[in-house]
């Protein structure tokens, strides 16, 4: 009897759980072949957004590619092989961090040589001088003969001649240690490592690339026309593929002159990126943004979806769905975006627009809350 008890604790429990997992699959699984008959009969429960003219400020589009304002590229200064490489790409450095060694012992070894070569010269040079003290103040006393005396001074002269050699010569060894051992000159990351433990490098060749990407820029080529349109700390705002929310920048500088042909005026943007989340070398896409303001036709930016400059979207006509290519004509504001080729009013299928095909019927329940709040 009380293996029977135990049992039935033991089996009703999972019982009642597998009953539950089949129950919610059953639904999962009912709810999924609803889902494909509205998509296969064309009768689609959808919302509506409504495309609205929307005040936009005026802008002036650009590309452009993101660069970190402080930037190093390092190249070897002296031949040599390489005996360590102590960072990899990605690694955070600070201003004077090492970042390889080049023939490190030898190069060491010849400095302390120096060391020793000045430390025996600058010993026979004091020496020298107490000899060439002595001889002049026995000079003076016509104790020794004058060629002495001139003998000890020419000595003494000599000595502090090698002296001065061989501080000279622990000052190149000394040089060509340092140069061996490259540095960063600025705080940042190591974004290009193109050495390997074992490498003979010769002067010139580059060895790495460290950016600081606490402050990027764009560099940008606009029109010439729009000369008299822009001035210095004007707003930008652009986007880069893989982030949902645009990013604001500063105009900080406009060329002096417009380049040969007449047409292009560059111009520089500064990022600030204090969390770094963006990368030097992205592409940006974006617009300067104008004081002047306009009002355009627009759609809330979270119902698009960028192909290129274009987007898709299913517009509703007397409850039937319709495929339409549109043009998006600016950078999103305020969590709209202007679009070119719909008209104010215009009804397009928000929620439910991934079961929607070309021709769907609609079931409209309510117009999307998010096309009269732009939230």
């Amino acid at each position: 009897m009380e293996r029977k008890k135990i049992l039935l604790y033991i089996v009703a429990p999972a019982l009642v759980l597998m009953g539950a997992a089949s129950y919610h699959r059953i639904m999962r699984n009912r709810e999924l072949s609803h889902q494909r008959i509205q998509k296969n009969e064309g009768t689609v429960t959808v919302t509506l957004a409504t495309v609205e003219n929307r005040t936009f400020r005026g802008s002036i589009p650009f590309t452009g590619t993101l660069l970190a304002v402080n930037r190093a590229e390092l190249k070897a200064e002296v031949s040599g092989r390489i005996t360590r490489v102590v960072v990899q790409e990605g690694d955070k450095v600070g201003a004077g961090s090492l970042l390889c060694a080049q023939d490190e012992d030898e190069l060491l070894l010849a400095v302390q040589a120096a060391e020793a070569q000045l430390a025996q010269a600058q010993a026979q040079a004091e020496q020298a001088k107490r000899d060439n003290d002595r001889a002049q103040s026995l000079l003076e006393k016509r104790s020794v003969t004058k060629q002495s005396a001139q003998l000890a001074e020419t000595n003494y002269n000599a000595t502090m001649a090698m002296t001065r050699a061989a501080e000279s010569n622990l000052g190149l060894a000394k040089s060509r240690l340092r140069k061996s051992r490259i540095t960063s000159p600025i705080a940042g990351e190591v974004a290009k490592r193109m050495v390997q433990p074992g490498e003979v490098l010769s002067p010139g060749q580059p060895v790495f690339d460290v950016v600081d990407n606490r402050t990027l820029e764009i560099q940008a080529d606009l029109p010439a026309e729009v000369l008299a349109r822009i001035q210095k700390g004007m707003k930008a705002s652009f986007h880069i593929s893989g982030f949902d929310k645009p990013f604001e920048a500063t105009l900080t500088q406009i060329s002096g002159s417009v380049t040969q042909d007449g047409r292009t005026l560059h111009v520089r943007l500064e990022v600030p990126n204090t969390d770094g989340r963006l990368k030097s070398g992205l592409f940006a896409e974006g617009e300067i943004l104008s004081e002047a303001e306009n009002s355009r036709p627009a759609l809330p930016a979270s119902l698009l979806t960028a192909i290129g400059r274009d987007a898709e979207v299913f517009i509703a006509e007397n409850n039937i769905a319709r495929r339409r290519r549109i043009q998006l004509s600016g950078q999103e504001q305020g969590g709209w975006r202007p679009v070119e080729g719909l008209t104010p009013g215009t009804k397009v299928v928000n929620m439910g627009r991934e079961l929607v095909v070309d021709g769907s019927k609609l079931n409209v329940t309510a117009d999307s809350p998010i096309a009269s709040t732009g939230n």
